[in-house]
């Protein structure tokens, strides 16, 4: 059977910046530093690190106020020291997350609106495959929100990295999942004849392979949201845009 995934619950709010976000106390710097290495903002140029250290973009205010606002969900076990989808090791320990269009190493703050706390995160897998959610955290980001016990909250997402412009870049959509590749093939088979190019992308997991079927190469988040829009009203799918990243590591897609 296709499994398909709703569409997103997903508000960009980029088109009308919200106030500056207030700065990031102490402690959720450290906690971001615990994992991300990014450093603190400072006054002056940043002191000179050795080449072989790799240093992530500093927390400051993002020039274009890009946010969205949606529901969180987090992941632990079983994905905990499996491959995320940039090559790194997931540890659930650390503030990392996963994001179907950041592109991965953009540092955003997530803030859960039922409470007001905020966590600091660096992008680095794919996700969440559940179409009512915008963004999956480590446990320890979860935690640090306290979204561990109600398992989905909704907050808003702030791009704190400078420079990022989140539209931009290739898409595609994902229109189905399937456990049989013969399904796969076959759905791939008859969207070739209207759209092009169909992918499948086959992923594995603890219960077998998986395979996801991808329309387009799509240059821009707009246009790919407006060929997701066509095949739900078209096709009568529940499509997921997800950012086209230029390589997927080996083991990446894990989830």
């Amino acid at each position: 059977m296709v499994l398909l995934a709703g569409c997103a619950a997903r508000r960009p709010v980029s088109s009308q910046p919200p106030s500056p976000p207030a700065p990031a106390s102490a402690e959720t710097i450290d906690a971001a530093k615990r994992s991300t290495n990014v450093p603190e903002p400072t006054a002056g140029p940043a002191p000179p690190v050795a080449p072989s250290v790799r240093q992530p973009p500093a927390i400051t205010p993002p020039s274009s106020g890009y946010s969205e606002e949606g529901n969180a969900s987090w992941y632990g076990n079983p994905f905990h020291g499996r491959r995320s989808s940039n090559g790194e090791v997931y540890d659930m320990n650390k503030f990392t997350a996963a994001h179907r269009t950041l592109p991965f190493d953009t540092v955003v703050r997530v803030t859960n609106l039922n409470n007001g706390k905020s966590t600091v995160v660096r992008i680095t897998d794919r996700g969440p495959f559940v179409g009512n959610r915008i963004i999956d955290l480590s446990r320890a980001a979860a935690a640090e929100i306290e979204s561990i016990g109600p398992g989905v909250v909704p907050v808003r997402i702030q791009v704190l990295t400078p420079g990022i412009d989140p539209a931009s870049g290739f898409f595609t959509v994902q229109v189905g999942a399937f456990r049989d590749r013969d399904n796969a093939d076959r759905l791939s088979e008859r969207l070739s004849a209207t759209y092009s190019p169909v992918t499948i992308v086959r992923f594995d997991t603890d219960d077998g392979p998986f395979y996801r079927v991808r329309v387009g190469k799509i240059a821009g988040e707009d246009a790919a949201r407006q060929m997701a829009e066509k095949l739900r009203s078209r096709e009568g799918f529940s499509p997921l845009v997800f950012r086209l990243d230029e390589e997927t590591p080996p083991g990446g897609a894990k989830r």
